[in-house]
């Protein structure tokens, strides 16, 4: 972490900000990719639930 001095003495030790920048909407392969994401995860939730149930 990088610290300043003042001509008092005093330190400022404040974090530096980073560059913002606005968000893009997602490309339409982008997108694809979100929604098979979406359906492995929820298959998977549900495979894991079933397993419990059958374990228990």
């Amino acid at each position: 972490m990088y610290t300043t001095v003042n001509e008092d003495g005093v330190l400022n030790n404040y974090p530096t900000e980073p560059q913002v920048y606005c968000a893009e909407y997602p490309a339409v392969w982008e997108q694809r990719n979100y929604v098979l994401q979406g359906a492995v995860a929820a298959i998977f939730v549900s495979a894991l639930v079933l397993v419990a149930f059958a374990v228990s």
